[in-house]
């Protein structure tokens, strides 16, 4: 046992002259210039600043007392007596962990955690700890314990909000000097989990984290238990706003943008590297405050439901405005790129155009009534249309795409093979990895919003891929240009047969195809002044619209974060944001639709039966076909070359 203890004494020993020798040797290092860095400042297309996080750096003396020890209190109440590491803290940490066989302390310094927001991201690889490790002894060697606590207050994430006094005004309108103690111990908690412990998006769990954030400062000698109790009982006001930013969906773009960003390789991974950071966007600030404003109208405020967005240009990929969540104060969760949900019936185009490419028209046809499809096994599978309505005949591919109908995608997707739909969504950019099944026609597997936003670009750029980005350019602090976006496209799709697939889509909104149901955005109609491809989707939980042309791609999503079923008006308050936003983006805009390209001619035919037009038809649509594809015999006889699925 004294040989145990010995060598434990000698290893300690060993240790401390190794990292005093590791500290002098920092010392001789050049001093790290970090007031400026770990800045950033985001621009708009027209390169005005919108946000940057370094504005508002206030020195130790204007930070309220209170702020300070609680912030002490809960992180590193240590932090003026060691020289970077509290060696004991990690000890006790790691025997904690190792007796409950799960992480349930942490021992992070202040230090520590200052240098880990001197990097672009926070990879948790050996190498980016013995980084880290290296920065927090040169902050230790060169600078003074008031240097490094103001450098670590004016940098923290107070959930989505960098630096004290940018959280202090953001919280409570305030000045960081005029924090209480009741405001200091609730802003104190938010950095350990911004998403758990901001007071706008649980303040139970924020409570409860202020109770602790308390208690430990009656530990510690900075308050007694009577300063404790009126300030946790104290009602706070809570403002939730950015005063120089009257957008309360601002943020999930500058989120996507940081998240853009941190795949860029040509960036260095330490802001020391760049002295800051200045990034110019493809943000379009008035697009972006119309999307907001749209959803704010037609979203009941006192409704859980939540909405995301996304505007791009296709034929460049720039993204023009982004909403993840309806309100960043209250969830910084981005649904926009971060959430994966079923797609429902906007898968359907792919679908098409697959078909469209192995030999079907607009006008082929096949019957839509009550199906159950068998499979091998025993199994079976009984899609149903939208209010269980079938015409019990015949319809065009036209006809069932503006209808969504679901028995004819199911019928197009077992025709071809399921297999064909995968690949057709592989070339057209879903990375996700889909499954073959029956249900894929309808859009049963989730893929998130960003993602059938870079599908649907191949369709509104005309068969060319391109990459949906919201950053243009990166420069350092001096103006050096590190990163400049490099536009590519891939044809990938037929440009003729996407011409004919974008003229079917935008019969969605047609009264030609009213008939014994009605075309899926026929309720928008009448605000409808420009000529659009527009495809919904919806299942029990989901509704999403993406519609464009050759100037703007808009997609959108509304549904709950829990699942809980949507209705009919969800999905209607969608098709009215949706349009409400891209007509406010094209107004005054000079627009036009798509070239018909030299091998496609127009038919007047009967949008249903997809049958050339005759003498006794009161319904009629011109409908696009490749040469040599157009109707001229009858329907009877058309069907006759497509082998029909066999219906139970």
């Amino acid at each position: 046992m004294n040989k145990i203890i010995r060598f434990g004494l000698i290893g300690i020993l060993i240790g401390l002259i190794i990292y005093g020798g590791i500290y002098l040797y920092a010392k001789a290092t050049p001093k790290l210039s970090i007031n400026s860095a770990n800045s950033f400042y985001l621009y708009d297309d027209s390169n005005e600043l919108f946000s940057g996080n370094n504005d508002d750096w206030i020195g130790l003396n204007e930070i309220s007392d209170h702020l300070i020890n609680a912030t002490l209190a809960i992180e590193d109440k240590n932090f003026y007596s060691h020289q970077g590491f509290d060696f004991l803290r990690i000890l006790k940490a790691l025997y904690v962990n190792i007796k409950s066989g799960k992480k349930l302390q942490g021992a992070s310094t202040i230090s520590q955690q200052y240098a880990k927001n001197l990097f672009l991201d926070f990879d948790k690889t050996w190498e980016r700890k013995i980084e880290e490790a290296w920065l927090t002894i040169r902050l230790e060697s060169h600078y003074d314990k008031e240097e490094i606590l103001e450098g670590y207050l004016n940098t923290i994430n107070y959930g989505g909000i960098f630096g004290i006094e940018n959280a202090s005004k953001y919280y409570f309108g305030k000045s960081a000097k005029d924090l209480n103690l009741a405001e200091s111990s609730m802003l104190a908690g938010i950095p350990k989990s911004p998403n758990n412990y901001s007071p706008l998006v649980n303040e139970e769990k924020a409570k409860e984290r202020q109770y602790i954030i308390l208690s430990a400062m009656v530990k510690n000698d900075y308050i007694n238990q009577a300063d404790m109790n009126e300030a946790y009982e104290e009602d706070l006001i809570y403002i939730g706003k950015n005063e120089k930013s009257k957008s309360s969906t601002l943020m999930y773009y500058q989120d996507a943008v940081m998240n853009e960003l941190k795949s860029i390789k040509s960036i260095p991974n330490s802001f020391l590297k760049t002295g800051g950071l200045k990034i110019y966007t493809n943000l379009n600030m008035e697009t972006q405050m119309n999307m907001e404003e749209n959803m704010n109208k037609y979203l009941d405020e006192n409704n859980a439901i939540q909405m995301a967005g996304i505007m791009i240009e296709p034929n460049s990929g720039k993204v023009l405005a982004l909403t993840g969540g309806r309100d960043y104060s209250k969830s910084q969760f981005n649904r926009a790129i971060n959430a994966k949900r079923q797609v429902g019936s906007t898968m359907k185009p792919f679908l098409y155009y697959a078909a469209l490419e192995n030999g079907f028209t607009p006008s082929t046809t096949f019957t839509s009534s009550k199906t159950t499809f068998a499979f091998s096994e025993n199994k079976t599978y009984s899609p149903q249309n939208f209010g269980d309505t079938y015409p019990d005949k015949p319809i065009s591919m036209a006809a069932a795409l503006a209808y969504s109908d679901n028995i004819y995608a199911v019928k197009t997707h077992l025709f071809l093979g399921e297999e064909t739909l995968v690949n057709t969504a592989k070339r057209v950019g879903i990375d996700t990895d889909l499954k073959p099944l029956p249900s894929l026609a309808l859009g049963s597997q989730e893929l998130s919003l960003m993602e059938m936003i870079k599908a649907y670009a191949t369709l509104a750029n005309e068969g060319y891929k391109i990459t949906p980005h919201l950053i243009n350019k990166v420069e350092d602090i001096n103006g050096n240009i590190l990163y400049e976006f490099k536009e590519t496209k891939e044809n990938v799709l037929n440009k003729s047969i996407v011409y004919v697939l974008n003229e079917m889509l935008s019969n969605c909104y047609s009264s030609n195809f009213i008939d014994y149901t009605y075309p899926t955005c026929i309720n928008i109609a009448a605000k409808v002044s420009q000529k659009y491809a527009v495809k919904t989707g919806s299942t029990d939980t989901d509704n999403l619209v993406f519609g464009y042309n050759k100037d703007i791609l808009m997609g959108i999503w509304t549904g709950y974060d829990d699942n809980k079923l949507t209705n009919t008006t969800d999905g209607n308050n969608i098709k009215n944001v949706w349009i409400d936003t891209v007509e406010q983006y094209l107004k005054n805009k000079e627009t036009s639709w798509y070239n018909m390209p030299n091998n496609v001619v127009g038919s007047l035919v009967n949008p249903v039966s997809g049958e050339l037009i005759g003498s006794n038809d009161t319904k009629k649509a011109m409908l696009y076909y490749i040469k040599g594809t157009e109707p001229s015999i009858s329907n009877q006889e058309l069907d006759n070359l497509i082998p029909t699925i066999k219906e139970e």
